[in-house]
């Protein structure tokens, strides 16, 4: 998956210690990117757009 052209967010619970970062590329038609920002040439998982709300709704549940 090209990923070329993909804005990059840290996530807002990712916090600002420890080094445990996500960041998000939610800005490309029909995919969601997540990777590591300690890795930002690394691999990144791509999900679709229902399926990262999905995701984000389940993780949102959680205590």
């Amino acid at each position: 998956m090209d990923l070329t052209g993909a804005t990059w967010r840290k996530s807002t619970r990712s916090g600002s210690g420890g080094g445990n970062c996500v960041e998000v590329a939610d800005n490309l038609p029909g995919i969601v990117g997540v990777r590591d920002s300690k890795d930002p040439e690394g691999p990144a998982l791509v999900f679709g757009p229902v399926a990262w709300r999905a995701f984000v709704a389940e993780v949102a549940r959680r205590p």
